[in-house]
């Protein structure tokens, strides 16, 4: 019985032996072959060819993280349409129904979202800003 499990599962270790190996063997000949010189130039942060200024430690406004966060929902809910529009046909009027639900959610949300400025790029100020300046009439 041993026999036979190790003989259908014989690749799947090869397999493994060989990932670890590899593995191995980069982790060695970067130890062996990489620099070792030290210095304070050398530890110092370098991208592209150009020498960092300034801090790492940015503010950034949380706008930036909320489309980051819209696109990662709306894309989930994307990938859910295309598999439903893959089975679209096995899935009958139940799945139509199922989806037309899940696209008005969507909606509703982003029409939610809309309303309570969410997806205003600009300060309130400036918006208010804007709306003053174009209601006064040109001076002639």
């Amino acid at each position: 019985m041993s026999t036979a499990v190790v003989a259908q599962h014989w690749a799947f270790g090869v397999y493994m032996l060989a990932g670890i190996t590899i593995c191995l063997v980069m982790i060695g000949l970067a130890a062996l072959l990489g620099g070792k010189a030290y210095g304070r130039a050398k530890n110092k942060p370098f991208e592209s060819g150009v020498d960092s200024v300034g801090t790492a430690r940015l503010r950034f406004s949380a706008k930036f993280y909320l489309v980051a966060m819209f696109f990662v929902i709306f894309d989930v809910e994307a990938l859910y349409l295309f598999a439903w529009s893959v089975s679209v046909r096995e899935s009958g009027w139940v799945g139509f129904v199922e989806a037309a639900i899940f696209i008005i959610l969507l909606l509703v949300g982003l029409i939610y979202l809309w309303r309570i400025g969410a997806l205003d790029w600009a300060p309130v100020r400036s918006r208010r800003a804007a709306v003053t300046d174009h209601s006064q009439p040109p001076s002639a």
